[in-house]
């Protein structure tokens, strides 16, 4: 199952904000990820952030599922990305 995969403007923002080597790596595992999106992701227990994340290194990246769409909602820092 194909999902595609949507970028928010805080998300697109976040992702610029980290060095080449950080994005290179998000990068590559949100593609291997979003193949089976459910498999690798963490529920969150309060949803205002979003409804689920992935584990990458030290970083997060949270997400909602829309159907056939991920739709990337918040990617950062695990000591800072719950604190928005």
């Amino acid at each position: 199952m194909a999902y595609q995969l949507i970028y928010t403007k805080s998300a697109s923002k976040d992702i610029q904000k980290l060095d080449s080597v950080a994005k290179r790596k998000i990068k590559r595992k949100i593609e291997t990820y979003a193949q089976k999106p459910l498999a690798y992701a963490k529920k969150l227990s309060h949803s205002q952030l979003g409804d689920y994340r992935w584990r990458i290194g030290n970083y997060r990246t949270v997400f909602d599922i829309e159907g056939k769409k991920i739709i990337i909602l918040r990617v950062g820092h695990r000591k800072e990305i719950y604190r928005r």
